[in-house]
């Protein structure tokens, strides 16, 4: 059993991407623990939920990816209002864009006000991603080279967890010690920070990159939600307007229970639909 951190149970609103359920790297159990303790009025899926790129060189589909889809669903029927913003790996999904099946509504992109009542541009960012708008087949090549990594990560956190050392990630590691990688990062967080200020936004909530942060870039609040397959993150929205990052596998504790506090949620503004989906 994974350790579940030392979190309150109820936010304003989560936002999650880059699941990849339908991958063996696809961290489905931490995931769905963390779904079952947490609650919140507004949850967006940022995309690459379902892996449709894996799913069809090689079908592996575990009962906990449908148990994830499973609770996920019935977050919606209960009430939680659960928007859908595909991305690049599950962009099949793009053909029911502006579309809501019960609660669950699929969308391009939106826009998210906070209880304070700032405008957060929310996208998944493929296509600020040069390799894969124009070169996509460069792009299925480094996700093969990507599978590649994540597997011996599998082996190495295997021996990590015997000698009862902390999960590490290697792709990660990798990551910010190759230069072209640091820079296609910033070029991409350049981007879509350009990309808000161009909507009149005062941040942008975006994934994609598996690189979870939050900061100011050009007076522009950037916002990266992570992923659900290396650092097992997830961006949360306070009641009090506050933004914070989860990182899963980092703490050890859950929380006693915490009072609810009911607040008037500020409503989300959806692109480019103008009616009210809720």
């Amino acid at each position: 059993m994974l350790d579940r951190p030392h979190i309150p149970r109820r936010y304003r609103a989560i936002f999650v991407s880059d699941i990849h359920l339908g991958t063996r790297r696809a961290q489905a159990e931490a995931f769905l623990d963390f779904l079952k303790v947490t609650e919140s009025e507004y949850l967006y899926l940022v995309g690459d939920i379902v892996d449709s790129w894996s799913l069809r060189k090689s079908w592996i589909w575990l009962q906990s990816h449908n148990d994830v889809i499973q609770k996920l669903l019935r977050k919606a029927r209960k009430g939680t209002k659960l928007i859908y913003i595909p991305g690049n790996h599950d962009e099949n999904f793009r053909d029911f864009v502006n579309l809501r099946f019960g609660k669950v509504a699929i969308l391009e992109e939106t826009v998210h006000t906070s209880a304070k009542g700032k405008r957060y541009l929310v996208l998944h960012g493929d296509k600020f991603d040069g390799v894969v708008c124009f070169a996509p087949w460069l792009a299925k090549l480094g996700d093969s080279a990507y599978e590649a990594s994540m597997s011996l990560n599998s082996s190495i956190n295997r021996v990590r967890r015997f000698f009862r050392l902390p999960y590490w990630s290697l792709s990660a590691y990798l990551k910010f010690k190759v230069k072209k990688a640091v820079e296609f990062v910033s070029r991409f967080e350049d981007a879509v920070v350009r990309e808000a200020r161009q909507r009149k936004c005062d941040g942008v909530i975006c994934g994609h990159i598996h690189t979870p942060d939050d900061r100011e870039i050009s007076g522009i609040h950037y916002l990266n939600d992570g992923d659900w397959v290396e650092s097992c993150s997830a961006l949360v929205e306070h009641f009090d307007g506050r933004f914070e990052i989860i990182h899963w596998h980092s703490r050890n504790t859950v929380a006693e229970d915490m009072s609810n506090r009911l607040l008037s949620p500020s409503p989300v503004e959806i692109l480019p639909i103008p009616a009210k989906l809720f």
